[in-house]
């Protein structure tokens, strides 16, 4: 396999292009040293646009020094990163139309065969449609299916612990790097995640903070690592329909839960039921729809994924995280 060195960090440091852009780059050069060559105008005539600012606003040396600060923090935080140029590249990720071109991982990435479920939700959830994403994520988690959501406050950060609680790597996609985890309140659940043998996984690059726009893109990551998605109870502005949007767009299977649909806070989920959801009334109708046997005596895991090369434990990586943040474990 070719060497790229710093070449896809710096691709993700580019100013001004699209996921498709930086895609298309990741996928036409394979070495740093001919990357570093382009000249803002190479990159204007083979992407056909127009770079904003003025000519002078970076240069490749100028990128290539971001993208080795960027590769000291991943070292120091013990952040794996992969190309989608790359095997070890999620195999679902890659078939959507906006793949992010690089996405950084801490922990263990799941192999190709492993099948996921997102669970997500409004953040203020009613105290029954938290206990039922709670149960939901939980019974996956024990029937052999690992769970990927936002790391969200409310149903999400619900059903990351709900998952771990049922012997499951789960995975948290984050709208933010990996050493800026968002909320704050959700350090400690991060450090859970990783202990558990998931991972927390960003197409954003070390350094980069929560930022409003992050977190609608972030959902469609949601939706495509996952065979299907499950929303468990939404208003009509929640976030959680954008991830149902983009489960549709990309294929997969969609279902509300059956507690959702008759809470106050249920518009959202009752309309995509009559726009064709699947109704859910237990992990049972997951297993069935696609065949599992819940019963099997092993626990999920990720023997076959794709774990950050750090020479650490897991919960040493997860130790170093509260250390430096100074919380509790």
């Amino acid at each position: 396999m070719v060497n790229r060195g710093l070449l896809d960090l710096m691709i993700v440091r580019i100013p001004g292009l699209s996921s498709r852009e930086r895609v298309k780059l990741a996928r036409e050069f394979d070495r740093e040293k001919d990357f570093l060559l382009l000249s803002k105008k190479d990159l204007e005539a083979l992407l056909e646009k127009t770079f904003p600012g003025k000519p002078g606003d970076w240069t490749m040396e100028g990128i290539k020094l971001r993208a080795e600060k960027d590769a000291a923090l991943a070292r120091r935080w013990g952040m794996g990163y992969v190309s989608i140029a790359e095997e070890g590249y999620p195999s679902r990720l890659r078939e959507i139309g906006d793949p992010p071109a690089v996405l950084f991982y801490r922990g263990c990435l799941p192999g190709p065969e492993v099948s996921l479920m997102a669970v997500v939700g409004t953040r203020r959830p009613t105290p029954a449609a938290g206990q039922e994403a709670y149960t939901l994520a939980r019974d996956l988690g024990r029937g052999g299916l690992a769970v990927v959501s936002g790391l969200a406050l409310g149903i999400d950060a619900i059903a990351h612990r709900g998952n771990i609680d049922g012997g499951a790597p789960t995975l948290a996609v984050l709208g933010s790097a990996l050493d800026q985890v968002y909320p704050v309140s959700n350090r400690v659940l991060a450090g859970r995640v990783i202990e558990a043998g998931g991972a927390l996984l960003s197409e954003y690059p070390p350094g980069t903070g929560p930022r409003k726009w992050n977190f609608p893109a972030r959902n469609r990551i949601i939706s495509a690592l996952a065979r299907g998605t499950v929303i468990i109870e939404a208003p009509v502005s929640s976030g959680a329909l954008i991830t149902a949007r983009f489960a549709r767009e990309q294929g997969r299977d969609l279902w509300v839960s059956s507690v959702g649909l008759s809470s106050p806070l249920g518009e959202g989920v009752r309309k995509l039921a009559e726009e064709g959801a699947g109704r859910l009334s237990s992990a049972l109708d997951i297993f069935k729809a696609w065949g599992i046997d819940p019963g099997g005596d092993s626990a999920p895991s990720f023997p076959e994924g794709r774990a950050a090369a750090t020479g650490r434990t897991a919960r040493y990586l997860a130790e170093e995280m509260a250390r430096s943040l100074q919380i509790e474990l």
